[in-house]
């Protein structure tokens, strides 16, 4: 229970892409089938999830480093 909270972000972002690619399928689609993406729902659903994910993790916050300075480091000894 603990993953799906710390991931919830990203897990909304790959659900909501995963929805936005399948109806670029539906909606828009190919017709001749010569598309690599959008010629198959897998394809484009799978496509979608990935740039949902990619877009919803370009604007969260990430944890900030720590740096052991050397000063730091000698006063520990």
């Amino acid at each position: 229970m603990q993953l799906l909270t710390k991931y919830r972000l990203t897990i909304l972002g790959a659900l909501l892409g995963g929805l936005a690619g399948y109806a670029y399928y539906y909606f828009i689609g190919c017709a001749s089938g010569t598309c690599a993406i959008t010629s198959k729902p897998l394809n484009s659903t799978a496509y979608g999830m990935l740039m949902g994910t990619l877009l919803v993790n370009t604007f969260k916050k990430t944890e900030p480093q720590i740096k052991k300075s050397k000063n730091n480091e000698q006063n520990s000894n």
